[in-house]
Parts: structure tokens; C-alpha cells; sequence
């Protein structure tokens, strides 16, 4: 999507200088555009509505800066990550591990929130897109670093212990809401977004910090 945007936005510009304009336009003359083109573009279509791309400040801020091609300055990804930090939800029940066997399922399926799909459909976490989670798989993707040893490499020998407790913490609020941590960051906002509810959460955070889980085996 980030890709097909900038492509977009070099074609509407160079259009625009072909057609005789004395200037090219302004940035945000191109960006309206272009958010005018994508809106028509999209429809309804079963569980999947156009208002998807709609986006939050963050997005609007980082998405920006992709375009330009300049990261972040450090106030502003501070700011980003604050604002994101005081959204974060917190297991209600006060219980930040749940099934890692449950986990697993949900890390290693990638369905759900599709038009195919139906709105009973359980949303998967979709992990292995983006990292190994465990040594036996022998395809997995590679925009995220490897998940395989996340607990034993972090020390987590026992995550009811009191020790464990600010990585269990930090583990459920990466998959809740990972830009509260990295302002800009590829990973999805599972919790925040709604993708995962808070039970899913829980399962991922078990198969990452389980010892007996096949991530920490």
C-alpha cells in the first residue's frame, strides 16, 4: 500500500508538469488526490468496509514520513509513542499469560478480517508472516526478527515470578499496541486495532514466554 502511495503520488505529479502547470503541486494538493482516487476506488464488500482506510494521527505522521523518505525526528516518535502508551489496555483479569497451545494456533494462522471471510470467522495473529517462531518451520517471513528462544534468550525461566513480570508486561503491550514502544513500527496494532481480542493476546504471550512452549524449547 505504502509503495503503491508513493508511486501514485510521482505519476500525479508528473502528469501534472506534462499538462503545461507553470508549478507542480503542492505536497498536500497531491496527497488530497490522491486520497480522493483511493476513496473511489474502494467499496463495501462483506465484512470489509471502506472505512478501513481511514487512519489515526499516528498512521497520517508516519506514513508522511515514509514518503519523504526521513525518519522520524526523536520528539515527535517520542510524542507518537507516548500517545500510543496511554491507550494501551491491560488484561482485565489481570492475567497477562494464557494458553500458549491456543497461541500457537493463532501465531501460525493467517485468517480473518477478509471479504471472504465471515464476521464469526476467529481472527488469526498471522506471526509467521513476519518471524520464525520456531526451529522446526522451515518457511517463514523476515520483516520481524526471529521469535524462536524469545523467553530463554530474555531470561524468563518462571513469568508468574515477580522478575518477569516487566518482560510479561512488555510482551502483552508489543501485541497490543507495538507503536507504543516504536513509533513507526511494521507491526500491527493487534489489540488496539481490534485484530486480536484480549484472550488472543494472552495466548500469544504464553507461547512467547512458556518454557514449555515450542518457541523456548
Amino acid at each position: 500500500m505504502k509503495k503503491q502511495y508513493k508511486i501514485t503520488l510521482s505519476v500525479l505529479a508528473a502528469a501534472a508538469v506534462v499538462a503545461g502547470c507553470a508549478t507542480a503541486p503542492e505536497s498536500v494538493d497531491l496527497e488530497q488526490l490522491t486520497a480522493g482516487i483511493v476513496k473511489a476506488s474502494f467499496r463495501d464488500q462483506g465484512i470489509v468496509k471502506a472505512s478501513v482506510l481511514e487512519t489515526d494521527e499516528t498512521n497520517k505522521v508516519c506514513s508522511a514520513a515514509d514518503v519523504a523518505g526521513k525518519p522520524l525526528d526523536e520528539k515527535t516518535a517520542k510524542a507518537i509513542e507516548a500517545a500510543n502508551l496511554k491507550t494501551m489496555k491491560w488484561p482485565s483479569n489481570g492475567k497477562f499469560l494464557g494458553d500458549w497451545k491456543e497461541g500457537e494456533k493463532l501465531a501460525q494462522s493467517g485468517r480473518g478480517l477478509t471479504w471472504t471471510d465471515k464476521a464469526d470467522t476467529p481472527n488469526g495473529g498471522n506471526c509467521y508472516n513476519c518471524h520464525q517462531i520456531t526451529k522446526e518451520e522451515i518457511s517463514f517471513g523476515t520483516i520481524g526478527p526471529s521469535l524462536y528462544n524469545f523467553g530463554k534468550i530474555r531470561g524468563v525461566v518462571d513469568p508468574s515470578s515477580a522478575e518477569a513480570k516487566p518482560m510479561v508486561e512488555y510482551t502483552w503491550g508489543k501485541i497490543w499496541n507495538a507503536k507504543a514502544y516504536n513509533a513507526c513500527s511494521n507491526m500491527p496494532r493487534a489489540g488496539h486495532m481490534g485484530i486480536l481480542n484480549e484472550a488472543q493476546v494472552a495466548h500469544i504471550v504464553a507461547l512467547l514466554l512458556d518454557p514449555k512452549s515450542p518457541v523456548n524449547r
